[in-house]
């Protein structure tokens, strides 16, 4: 999970330098990280790599102008949910409405007072906190706290990209609990909700780069950037471990086990998508279940599986 309270970021994209050391004096104090573009090329490019919670942009930039900045910025799914405040000289009319209708949420006119800017800015932050609170509670899952299955369809598109981007691995793990219908049936749903909480905690305390996230019933994902298939079943070896030792309160002689699949970008034979990801995963996951269960079994090792073998992954 991110920081809790980390410091939010203010980009303010203008063509003067006065404007930004103004900036930097009359924002002294506040609680955020300011940072300065430019250029409407330097502003789209800090856009990206920051991902700055509120954008303070001028209209009059030369070249790229701020209404079609602002365009591009709504138009890239990394950016559009940024707060842009127009910051701007003109005072006509026409240039806030037209801003406000493309998606910038406030407007400030130059030369702006201290007082009013630090207010609209906080306000700017407070909204956005807000925004982002409500958007991970939908992307939570309620039982185990963890990530649930529209973060990770959405997580690895992200994460798939920075790695062909950055020429690094990525490996992608799935976690089944074993027999866990038998579970249910057995000690009742309350224990099998009890089981659920559990593995989630072990697989969520791992490494603070990788990303846990309850996929399906009692099926887990891991997302592990920048590591290779080798490194991902070492992670998963340790977590398949730690399950396996869990004491049950009440059942002393309970022992619950899991298997896990893994793959990884370096290592498959087509194109790098979600999709082939979760397939090759899931293979790996069959296999493993096929072996004995309790076990981690890697998409290299199960790539000349049957398409028979892997029509039935489903069974678990």
């Amino acid at each position: 999970m991110a920081e809790e309270n980390p410091i939010p970021r203010l980009l303010a994209i203008d063509d003067s330098e006065l404007i930004h050391r103004l900036l930097e004096t009359r924002l002294q104090g506040e609680r955020l990280e300011l940072h300065g573009a430019t250029s409407s090329e330097d502003g789209l490019k800090k856009s990206k790599s920051l991902k700055p919670e509120v954008i303070l942009l001028d209209i009059a930039l030369d070249g790229m102008n701020g209404f079609e900045l602002l365009e591009k910025l709504k138009e890239d799914p990394e950016t559009r949910n940024i707060a842009v405040i127009f910051i701007s000289a003109t005072g006509e009319p026409m240039d806030r409405v037209k801003g406000l209708d493309m998606g910038a949420i406030d407007f400030i006119a130059k030369p702006f007072d201290s007082f009013e800017l630090k207010a609209r800015v906080r306000s700017a932050l407070r909204t956005q906190h807000l925004v982002k609170l409500l958007e991970q509670r939908a992307q939570l899952d309620g039982l185990t706290g963890l990530w649930n299955r529209r973060y990770f369809d959405q997580r690895m598109i992200q994460e798939i990209s920075e790695a062909k981007r950055h020429s690094r691995p990525l490996s992608l793990v799935l976690c089944d609990i074993d027999r866990f219908k038998r579970l249910n049936d057995q000690f009742g749903h309350p224990f099998g909700d009890l089981v659920l909480e559990k593995v989630a905690q072990i697989l969520s305390g791992g490494r603070t780069s990788d990303i846990a996230c309850r996929y399906g019933g009692e099926e887990f994902a891991l997302i592990l950037s920048s590591t290779n298939i080798s490194m991902g079943h070492e992670v998963a070896e340790r977590l398949r471990m730690a399950i396996e030792s869990i004491v049950w309160p009440g059942n002393p002689d309970l022992v619950v086990t899991a298997s896990f699949g893994i793959c990884d970008t370096q290592n498959l034979f087509e194109d790098i998508t979600p999709e082939t990801m979760l397939k090759n995963a899931d293979s790996a996951l069959y296999k493993a279940k096929q072996s004995g269960r309790n076990r981690v079994e890697s998409a290299r090792s199960s790539a000349k599986s049957t398409p028979a073998e892997k029509n039935k992954s489903s069974n678990k």
